[in-house]
C-alpha cells in the first residue's frame, strides 16, 4: 500500500485507462442540462446512460473519466467519517466492446500493479453474483479473478441484493463484481464476508456487467453488453493511506487547517468541533462547485437553489458553533477560495467564475445573518404566547423549515428563558419532512435519462433556434447560462443586462417560427473540439480531456455543442411561443417557451 493524494489517484486512473486504449472524457456538469428528472448528477454513470442504452458516443466505445457528483439525500449524516455531499467518482466504460474477462483483468492490474495502486493480495477481496432461480451463478467471473491471482478464499459469492445492478424497474441491468479492501478489524462472526457490516471489508470499486434489459419483471439479453466501472475517489484515498475518515485526506487538510486558524480550535479537540469542521468544509466545497458549474444555480427557496441555500446556511450555523461570530462571510469565503484553487485544475469553471462564486456566497451569508435576526423576532412572538415551559415540536420545526432558524439556536434561546423544546415532536416532524424529501428525490431520479420522448426531442432543437434568435435580436454577447426541458416547456437562461422588451420578444418568436416553417435540416457532426471552435460552434462544455465532440448544425443559423436528442428537420417542431421572460439572477435573464 502506498501514500497517495487525490490528484495522484485521479491522474493514475486516467493514465492507466488511456494506456489501455480508453479515451479520457471530461466530467459532465453537476447540474444536468435539459434534465428535469434529477437535481444533481449523483453517480458517475448517470451522464453516460444514453450511450449505455445504445447512442454512439463521440469519443468512441472505450471511455474513462473522473465525474463530479453531488448527493444530498443524507445531508444530516455529513459530519461522520464518510458522508460527503460533493464527491468525485472514477469511471471507465466499454460500450459493447470488451466484456467480463477483459474488464476484470484491467481492474486486477490497476489494483495490484506496482506501477499503479500496488495493493497486496492479502488486503483484497472480491464478490461475484451467486445466482438465483432465473440466472446462474457467475462462475466465469470468479474463474477470471482466480486466474489473475486472487486467492480462492477471498472470492465470495453473494446474492442479488449485493451483486446485482439495475437502472430502476426498467432499463439495463446485470450482475456485478465488487472489490474490497480488507482492514485489520477482527469480526466475531466466523462467516464474515463483504456482506457483513462489521467494517472489516471496505468497498473500493465495482465492475458492472451490463448484460440484460429489464422490463415488467422480465429480463432479455442486450445485443451490446457494456462494462461500467466506478471507484469513489475520496474513499479510495482514505483506504490507500490507512485513514479512518475521508476528512483526513488531502482533499480537506487545507480547509480544516484554515478553520483551526480562524476559530482558534483544533480539529480533534472534541466530537462537536470535529463534526462542525467537517460539515463546513464539506458544504463549502459543494457550494463552490455548484456555483461554479456551467449550468447556473443560485441560492433560492426551490430545487437546486434550496439545496445550495441550505448548505450555505448550515455552514453559517456551524461557524457559530465554532465560535466564529465576527466576519463569518469572510471566513467562509476563505474556505471557498481554497477549493477554487485546489479543484480549479480539473474544473476550470471554478477559476473563471471565481468572482461570481464568492459574491453569491457573501450575499447569501449576509442575508442569513438577517434571517437569524428575523427568526429571533418570530421566536419572541411565539414565546410570548406560550402558557407553559415547553415549545411544541411542530412550531420548533416550522422555525427551522420556514424561517431557516436552526433548532440549536431555538434551544439556546429557550434555555436562556428556562424553557425547553419538545424534541420528540420536533424529531417526528423532521423525520416526516425527511421521508417526503427522500421520496421526492427517489421519484426524481429515473436513471438520468432526462427524457428522449418526441416532445422532449422537439424542445431540444427549439432551444438551439431560440438561442440563435436571441443572438440575432439582442447581439452576440448573449450566451447560454443554463437550460431545463420538460414535456410541458423549455426554460432557457442567458446572459443579458436588462429586461427584454415586448418588441424584442416578438422578433425572437417570429424568427424561430420562420426557421421552423422553412423545414431546415438538423445535422449532427462529430469532430475534434478544436475544429468545432474554429467553425464558430457555441454551447456549454467544460471537458478538459475530451477532444472529439458532438455538434448540431441547423443551416447557417445555429452551430452548437450538444449531446441531447434532436429531430431531423425543424418543421417537426410545431408552433413556438414565448410564455414568459423574467430575471433569473444578476445579469441573467430567463425565457420560458412552449411549442404546440
Amino acid at each position: 500500500m502506498k501514500n497517495i493524494t487525490t490528484k495522484q489517484l485521479k491522474d493514475l486512473w486516467i493514465k492507466f485507462y488511456k494506456d489501455n486504449g480508453h479515451k479520457a472524457i471530461g466530467s459532465a456538469s453537476v447540474v444536468p442540462q435539459d434534465d428535469a428528472t434529477v437535481l444533481f448528477t449523483s453517480a458517475g454513470m448517470q451522464p453516460l446512460v444514453p450511450y449505455l442504452l445504445g447512442r454512439d458516443h463521440p469519443a468512441g466505445k472505450l471511455l474513462c473519466n473522473y465525474q463530479a457528483c453531488i448527493r444530498t439525500n443524507d445531508i444530516e449524516s455529513v459530519g461522520d467519517a464518510t458522508h460527503l455531499t460533493f464527491f468525485e467518482m472514477l469511471g471507465r466504460w466499454s460500450l459493447g466492446e470488451y466484456f467480463k474477462e477483459d474488464a476484470i483483468k484491467l481492474s486486477y492490474e490497476f489494483l495490484t500493479s506496482k506501477e499503479y495502486l500496488g495493493l497486496p493480495l492479502n488486503r483484497l477481496a472480491v464478490t461475484v453474483f451467486e445466482g438465483d432461480d432465473s440466472l446462474p451463478k457467475d462462475d466465469f467471473a470468479a474463474s477470471v479473478w482466480e486466474a489473475c491471482g486472487m486467492p480462492k478464499d477471498q472470492i465470495f459469492y453473494l446474492d442479488k441484493a449485493n451483486n446485482w445492478w439495475s437502472l430502476g424497474a426498467t432499463g439495463p441491468c446485470g450482475p456485478d463484481s465488487e472489490m474490497f479492501y480488507i482492514t485489520d478489524i477482527v469480526c466475531a462472526d466466523p462467516n464474515c464476508s463483504p456482506a457483513c457490516e462489521c467494517g472489516k471489508y471496505v468497498e473500493i470499486g465495482n465492475d458492472v456487467f451490463m448484460s440484460y434489459f429489464q422490463e415488467d419483471g422480465k429480463l432479455t439479453e442486450l445485443a451490446n453488453k457494456n462494462i461500467d466501472t466506478g471507484m469513489g475517489l475520496e474513499r479510495n484515498v482514505m483506504v490507500l493511506n490507512g485513514l479512518t475518515s475521508v476528512y483526513e485526506t488531502d482533499a480537506f487538510s487545507a480547509p480544516i487547517a484554515k478553520l483551526e486558524e480562524l476559530s482558534g480550535k483544533i480539529y480533534r479537540d472534541g466530537d462537536d468541533i470535529t463534526k462542525a469542521m467537517r460539515i463546513i468544509v464539506d458544504h463549502m466545497r459543494t457550494a463552490a462547485v455548484v456555483l461554479g458549474d456551467i449550468n447556473l444555480t443560485t441560492p433560492s427557496n426551490v430545487g437546486r437553489g434550496y439545496v445550495l441555500r441550505r448548505l450555505l446556511r448550515r455552514s453559517v450555523r456551524y461557524c457559530l458553533e465554532l465560535g466564529i461570530t465576527e466576519n463569518i462571510a469572510d471566513a467562509l469565503l476563505q474556505i471557498a477560495n481554497i477549493y477554487i484553487e485546489k479543484l480549479g485544475e480539473y474544473y476550470t469553471n471554478l477559476i473563471t467564475k471565481r468572482d461570481f462564486i464568492l459574491q453569491e456566497i457573501e450575499k447569501e451569508v449576509l442575508k442569513f445573518n438577517k434571517t437569524i435576526s428575523a427568526g429571533i423576532k418570530e421566536l419572541e412572538k411565539v414565546v410570548s404566547k406560550l402558557g407553559g415551559k415547553t415549545l411544541d415540536g411542530k412550531t420548533a420545526f416550522r422555525m427551522y423549515d420556514t424561517f431557516g432558524f436552526p433548532i440549536e439556536l431555538t434551544e439556546e434561546y429557550l434555555k436562556e428563558r428556562n424553557m425547553v423544546v419538545d424534541m420528540v415532536g420536533y424529531n417526528s416532524a423532521f423525520e416526516e419532512h425527511q421521508a417526503k424529501s427522500r421520496a421526492g428525490s427517489d421519484r426524481a431520479f429515473k436513471g438520468g435519462l432526462g427524457g428522449n420522448s418526441e416532445i422532449i426531442t422537439k424542445y431540444h432543437t427549439a432551444t438551439h433556434l431560440l438561442q440563435a434568435a436571441l443572438r440575432q435580436v439582442l447581439g452576440n454577447a448573449v450566451s447560454q447560462a443554463g437550460s431545463n426541458i420538460t414535456e410541458e416547456r423549455l426554460r432557457f437562461d442567458f446572459t443579458f443586462e436588462r429586461k427584454v422588451t415586448p418588441q424584442e420578444i416578438s422578433q425572437v418568436e417570429t424568427l424561430v417560427n420562420s426557421w421552423i416553417n422553412q423545414g431546415l435540416e438538423v445535422v449532427q457532426l462529430t469532430m475534434p473540439k478544436t475544429e468545432a471552435v474554429k467553425m464558430g460552434a457555441i454551447g456549454l462544455f467544460n471537458d478538459k480531456y475530451e477532444d472529439v465532440v458532438s455538434v448540431y448544425k441547423i443551416s447557417d443559423i445555429s452551430l452548437e455543442f450538444c449531446g441531447g436528442p434532436h429531430i431531423a428537420n425543424t418543421k417537426e417542431i410545431g408552433a413556438f411561443k414565448i410564455a414568459k421572460e423574467e430575471s433569473s439572477s444578476a445579469s441573467v435573464r430567463r425565457i420560458k417557451a412552449v411549442i404546440n
